[in-house]
């Protein structure tokens, strides 16, 4: 069944699907989203997501980040190296901003999106448009600007992505019935699966599982984050509530010995590889886990008309929290240089190339810092572990520097 031609065609609704959707929201173009998850279903990722304080002027404009319950503020980063005497601090006040992040779980963002997303545009009512559009409960319309048209279609398996001259084709079941539709521009941000084996991306496996749950504490530091590195890999606290969200990341068989663990075992342990700094770590919530590896995917879109996006293009590992930062910073990008395409461009390589050079820098520099981290810092070598200890404290006396990977961090290489 061919359903339709569309402008736009976003593989994925997850939260960097959702945001370029949001994104060109008012726009005179006829876009639709294909997610897999059934729709009303809340999102089962247990992670937390820390984002930037750029991250959070994107949402902003997007009109959703006062919709977010359940958000907690970094206003401090506390960087050290185990056993060892340099540290950095950085804060907020010495960037002139409020926070330099944010700390929420991963679903509170997807459901924000999601809401948004079945939200009317100031061009006009949902209820007519609903009713136009002739949909079941399986999907959703949402409105545009003059001439333009939303499509959010849940339960969608994408089964088939190919290009023809000028357009791309979807193919994807729904309900058990096969459907086709035509897009000058197909985005994929649900992963890249569908195109990992025809077009493989460049993958390096880091040899590490990162192991997540919620903790609290004795002595919980408002508005604190920490990010300490271990020879068996970073641990971060980020704050949360009443306590802090942590990754501890660890080889691939102890971080799953350490699922196993009992609770006394599990925060004995944290704090003899943490430290005091926050007391004494009283309470742990339900532990999961994921491997960890860098995935590049080639910056050359794998096919006409078809761009990879957040991580489908990327996928990072969680030291210093810049994956998916760097993803709704690609959507936003994305977003602007589709906005400021002519019609009869959108898809072309002219319009990917335009993308891909407004991506390059910020793409490149985000990859390249937190891989750097990791191979630098997950090791124990007596001379490169006192040149690390040297380089901390020497970059907290240097207000600039500070401000140089302050603003990285927030604004990405671009900003």
């Amino acid at each position: 069944m061919n359903d339709s031609n569309y402008d736009i065609a976003i593989i994925g609704g997850g939260p960097v699907g959702a945001a370029l959707a949001l994104a060109l929201r008012d726009s005179n173009l006829k876009v639709c989203v294909l997610e897999a998850r059934p729709a009303k279903t809340a999102s089962a990722d247990a992670r937390a997501l820390a984002l930037s304080y750029g991250s959070r002027l994107l949402l902003e404009r997007l009109g959703i980040w006062n919709k977010m319950q359940d958000v907690s503020a970094i206003r401090s980063i506390h960087i050290s190296q185990k056993q060892s005497f340099g540290r950095v601090m950085l804060r907020a006040e010495e960037m002139n901003v409020p926070e330099l992040g944010y700390v929420l779980p991963y679903p509170t963002l997807q459901d924000a999106l999601t809401r948004a997303l079945t939200l009317p545009s100031p061009a006009g009512g949902i209820t007519s448009h609903l009713s136009a559009c002739g949909l079941s409960g399986l999907a959703s319309c949402f409105t545009r600007g003059a001439g333009g048209e939303g499509r959010t279609i849940y339960g969608a398996q994408v089964t088939e992505l190919r290009s023809e001259a000028d357009h791309a084709i979807i193919g994807y079941q729904l309900d058990g019935i096969e459907h086709t539709l035509q897009t000058h521009l197909a985005v994929v941000a649900d992963g890249g699966k569908l195109l990992a084996e025809q077009h493989p991306p460049e993958f390096h496996d880091y040899d590490q599982s990162a192991v997540i749950a919620h903790v609290t504490c004795a002595n919980p530091k408002s508005a604190t984050a920490f990010e300490r590195f271990t020879p068996q890999g970073p641990l971060a606290l980020l704050p949360y509530k009443d306590g802090y969200e942590i990754v501890w990341t660890a080889p691939h068989q102890r971080a799953q010995a350490m699922l196993d663990w009992d609770d006394a075992q599990f925060l004995n342990e944290l704090h003899q590889h943490f430290g005091d700094r926050v007391g004494e770590f009283l309470t742990v919530g339900t532990r999961s886990c994921f491997p960890l590896g860098l995935k590049k995917a080639p910056a050359q879109s794998p096919m006409p008309h078809v761009v990879l996006l957040g991580n489908a293009a990327q996928t990072m590992h969680p030291v210093a929290g810049q994956g998916f930062n760097l993803g709704l910073r690609d959507a936003w990008d994305l977003a602007q240089v589709i906005l400021d395409a002519k019609p009869e461009s959108l898809g072309t390589e002219p319009m990917l190339a335009t993308y891909r050079s407004s991506r390059h820098l910020d793409r490149e520099a985000g990859i390249r810092f937190t891989d750097s981290l990791v191979r630098l810092f997950s090791n124990d070598l007596p001379l490169i572990s006192a040149a690390r200890a040297a380089s901390l404290t020497v970059l907290d006396c240097l207000p600039f520097a500070k401000r140089f990977v302050a603003k990285r961090m927030m604004f990405g290489a671009n900003g």
